[in-house]
C-alpha cells in the first residue's frame, strides 16, 4: 500500500492498494480511447405499441464527443419539446465514445433527428421516463497512450488480483519488448472509493459545500462555492472569485459589482450572486436561498458529495488500520449481492443488510470470497445505523473529525438525505493487453452503476487525477 497523490488525499482518497510502479501515460487522447457501453436494465416494448400506454420512445445512442446533459439539449431543441421530456439513465463522460440509453415523451419514431457524431437508433417503447435503477453498469474499453512503462500494467493486474483473494501477487513480470497480453479476464479488485471528479474535476468543492449545508453554515456554502478561487482555473475566473471573497470580507459588501465580475458562463455562481444583489444577506434563509438558486439536482449533489467524502475518509481511515475490505470484522454491517445484476457485474444490494457478529462473520466472509455478499460502510443520512465493534469506531471517529451526526442530515427541500450503504470494494475481471512498442496498452472491464472507472485506472497510471 502506498500514498496517494496530494490532491486526491483532498477528497479523501488516502491510498494505493497496489505497489507496483505505475505505468503512466495519458487517458482520452482522442474519444475512441475511452468506450463506454452501458449494460442495460431495462426492457421496451415495440415500437408500434400504443403511445398512450407506451408515451416514450426509447434510443440507444453512440455519442462521440457529446457531454450527456449537452446531447439531452440539443435534442429536445431539434425535436422542439422541453428538455424535460428528455431522460436517461447515466451520464457520461464527454471524451469518449458512449452507448447509452435515452427515452423522450411523447415523440413519434418519424421526429427523432439526425445529429453530428450521434448515432441514433430507435429501440422500442416503455412507459414511463428513464431513471438510475434503469442502468445495471458499464462495459469499458480504455486505450492507454503515451505511457512511460507500459509493461508494468501486468504487475499492477497481478497485485490488485492479490489484493483481492488476500495471496501473494502470481505472475505480474511485462515483456518489454513486444506485446503483452492477460490469458483472459482477471479477477481483481479496488476500494470501492468516489472518483476524484464526483467532487469536480478542475476544483474539487462540492463537498465542502455539502459539508457547510449539513452544518447549517448557509453563507459559508454559498462563500465556498462562488468565492474559493483555485489554482486549476482560468486566471479570469480566481480574480473574480478573489473578488467575492473581498466583498465577503467587508463590512458593506457589494454583490452587483461581485455579478459583474462573474463571467457569464458561471451561471451557477451567477445565480447565487443575482439573489443576494436583489434579496440581501442578512440572515441565514438568504443565503440558504441564494444557495437554492442552482438546479435541484445540484442541491442534492452538495449533500451527496459530503456523504461521499465521508464514506472516502472511512475507507482510507479501514485500510490505514489494517482492517479488511474483502471480508467483514466483528460488528461490519455486510449487504448481499444483487441477484438481478448481469453475471459480469459484481453488484452489491444494500436493501439487504446484515450485521456480521459471532459465527455469522465467518459465515459472511464466505459469502465475501464468493462475490455474494460485500462489507459496507455508511453514506450517512437520517436513517443510518452505524456499525459495531472496530468498524465501527472507524464511522463514529470519521464522522466525529468532520462534526456530523445522521441526525444533522434532516434538512430542508433538496438537501435532505435519509442516507444508504455502499459497498467498500469494488470488484472486476480485468483484460489486459500492452502495445510496447506503441507505448501504449489497453484494459477491458465491466462497473456496476455507481462505482467510477477512474478509481481502478488510478492505479495502473499512478498519475494526478486531473490527468484520470
Amino acid at each position: 500500500m502506498r500514498d496517494a497523490h496530494s490532491l486526491e488525499r483532498r477528497v479523501g482518497i488516502d491510498h494505493y492498494v497496489s505497489d507496483a510502479e505505475g505505468t503512466g501515460g495519458r487517458l482520452r487522447v482522442a474519444p475512441e480511447d475511452f468506450r463506454v457501453r452501458e449494460v442495460e436494465a431495462m426492457d421496451s416494448v415495440d415500437v408500434d405499441e400504443d403511445p398512450g400506454d407506451y408515451p416514450n420512445l426509447l434510443l440507444r445512442v453512440t455519442l462521440r464527443g457529446w457531454d450527456t446533459n449537452d446531447f439531452a439539449r440539443r435534442l429536445s431543441d431539434a425535436l422542439g419539446v422541453s428538455r424535460e421530456r428528455v431522460a436517461w439513465a447515466g451520464t457520461k463522460d464527454k471524451y469518449a465514445v458512449t452507448t447509452q440509453l435515452f427515452s423522450v415523451r411523447d415523440v413519434s419514431p418519424e421526429a427523432v433527428p439526425d445529429i453530428s457524431d450521434a448515432d441514433v437508433e430507435v429501440v422500442g417503447r416503455i412507459g414511463r421516463d428513464l431513471g438510475f435503477g434503469d442502468l445495471a453498469g458499464n462495459d469499458f474499453d480504455v486505450r492507454v497512450r503515451d505511457a512511460d512503462a507500459p509493461e508494468n500494467a501486468a504487475a499492477v493486474t497481478a497485485e490488485l488480483g492479490a489484493f483481492l483473494t488476500g495471496e501473494e501477487p502470481v505472475g505480474g513480470e511485462g515483456d518489454a519488448d513486444g506485446d503483452t497480453a492477460t490469458d483472459g479476464p482477471v479477477p481483481v479488485a479496488v476500494p470501492n472509493y468516489f472518483g476524484h471528479q464526483r467532487f469536480g474535476s478542475r476544483r474539487p468543492v462540492t463537498h465542502e459545500v455539502g459539508l457547510h449545508v449539513v452544518r447549517g453554515e448557509w453563507r459559508e456554502a454559498v462563500l465556498s462555492y462562488v468565492g474559493n478561487p483555485a489554482d486549476a482555473e482560468p486566471e479570469g475566473t480566481q480574480a473574480a472569485r478573489r473578488f467575492v471573497d473581498e466583498q465577503a470580507d467587508s463590512p458593506d459588501p457589494d454583490w452587483h459589482a461581485a455579478l459583474d465580475e462573474m463571467p457569464h458562463r458561471l451561471r451557477y455562481e451567477r445565480s447565487m450572486l443575482h439573489r443576494l444583489a436583489d434579496e440581501g444577506d442578512e440572515t441565514d434563509d438568504d443565503w440558504r436561498h441564494a444557495l437554492e438558486a442552482v438546479p435541484r439536482n445540484l442541491q442534492r449533489l452538495f449533500v451527496n458529495a459530503a456523504q461521499s467524502y465521508a464514506f472516502n475518509r472511512i475507507l482510507s481511515e479501514r485500510l490505514e488500520r489494517g482492517l479488511p475490505l474483502t471480508r467483514p470484522v466483528e460488528g461490519d454491517v455486510v449487504c448481499f449481492a444483487d441477484r438481478d445484476a448481469p453475471e459480469r457485474l459484481s453488484r452489491a444490494d444494500p436493501d439487504r443488510t446484515q450485521v456480521a457478529t459471532g459465527r455469522r462473520v465467518e459465515v459472511m466472509a464466505r459469502h465475501c470470497e464468493r462475490g455474494r455478499a460485500f462489507v459496507t460502510a455508511p453514506l450517512v443520512g437520517t436513517d443510518t445505523e452505524l456499525a459495531e465493534g472496530e468498524a465501527g469506531e472507524v464511522e463514529r471517529a470519521v464522522l466525529d473529525e468532520l462534526d456530523l451526526a445522521p441526525s444533522d442530515f434532516d434538512l430542508p427541500g433538496e438537501f435532505d438525505s435519509s442516507g444508504t450503504r455502499r459497498a467498500v470494494l469494488l470488484r472486476t475481471d480485468v483484460e489486459t493487453a500492452v502495445d510496447a512498442d506503441d507505448d501504449a496498452y489497453e484494459l477491458s472491464f465491466s462497473l456496476p452503476s455507481g462505482s467510477y472507472a477512474t478509481v481502478l485506472l488510478r492505479e495502473y497510471l499512478k498519475t494526478t487525477p486531473q490527468d484520470l
